[in-house]
């Protein structure tokens, strides 16, 4: 069983394939702040190189001791090969909470070349879902401008995979300006590049979906009716603002192109057509929201 012992800090190497692609050092100099006061609560794992070690999981623990002018650090020594010690470290990165999604993207990419990992594999062992791994997997694949978008800023992850669809890098780059200052929603975003197949468009050889009549009398029934009624009502309203925003942008209709403006009037026709259906469903069907109770 390993033991826990205090290893040089100096004697400690870091991993040379290490995954993480970058490190905070503010979040470095709280940690070294809590380290001086209250030690390393938590060992680091490391594994016999020559006369020193090679780490294998901790590194931010490392560095924190080092800026922390700590001469020794708890840390648990195992005797792994390479193959092992790297996807140790893998897993235990891919569990830190701020992992960014292109540092996601390059280990799940480095597990399925590393170690032959399927997608199925990978998401069985992460608990991940498989269209999440899958995703990833085409972020890590994405050309340069599209990493450097959410390298920039996180939360753009769902423009980036908008911005895949396109193959013009001109264009992607003035996107990607544009999204970068705040000024590209997702929804105008995907009106440009198309916006995929609509929901109410039935899959080639998929049979159509029965409805499933709402039993007049309840309640809860109708007031569900009701609320996807007034959801659906919203969606429509935004689509419709999204559009005249960009149909009074000559920059931005510049960028469309003509299919895409063709179809435009019919993806909103669909949409009008399906909630005028359902309002014709729930006025011949199902009670109306009784506004006395």
């Amino acid at each position: 069983q390993a033991q826990i012992r205090e290893v040089p800090v100096g004697k400690i190497l870091p991993n040379p394939a290490q995954p993480r692609l970058s490190y905070d050092e503010d979040s470095l100099t709280e940690l070294a702040s809590s380290i001086r006061e209250h030690g390393v609560l938590q060992p680091i794992l490391v594994r016999p190189s020559g006369a020193q070690f090679e780490l294998i999981a901790g590194e931010r623990r490392w560095r924190a001791s080092r800026m922390a002018e700590r001469a020794t650090i708890p840390a648990i020594v195992v005797d792994f090969d390479e193959s092992t010690a790297l996807e140790v470290s893998i897993i235990e990165n891919l569990q830190r909470e701020d992992v960014s999604p292109l540092e996601e993207a390059t280990m799940f990419r480095r597990m399925t070349e590393a170690f032959g990992y399927s997608v199925r594999q990978l998401a069985q062992k992460l608990g991940k879902d498989k269209g999440y791994i899958e995703n990833r997997l085409r972020l890590s694949d994405a050309p340069a401008d599209i990493r450097e978008l959410v390298s920039l800023r996180k939360d753009t992850i769902s423009h980036a995979y908008e911005l895949m669809k396109l193959g013009d890098e001109r264009q992607r780059r003035r996107l990607a300006k544009r999204i970068v200052a705040g000024d590209l929603s997702l929804a105008k975003l995907r009106i440009i590049t198309g916006g995929g197949k609509p929901d109410d468009e039935p899959v080639a050889g998929e049979r159509p979906r029965r409805r499933v009549k709402t039993v007049a009398g309840e309640r809860e029934s109708a007031r569900a009716a009701d609320d996807a009624l007034m959801g659906a009502r919203s969606k429509l309203s935004e689509g419709v603002d999204d559009l005249v925003d960009i149909l009074r942008d000559p920059a931005m209709m510049e960028q469309i192109p003509e299919v895409n403006r063709a179809n435009f009037a019919k993806h909103l026709t669909i949409t009008k057509l399906k909630i005028e259906n359902a309002i014709a469903i729930i006025r011949s069907g199902a009670p109306h929201r009784d506004d006395t109770e």
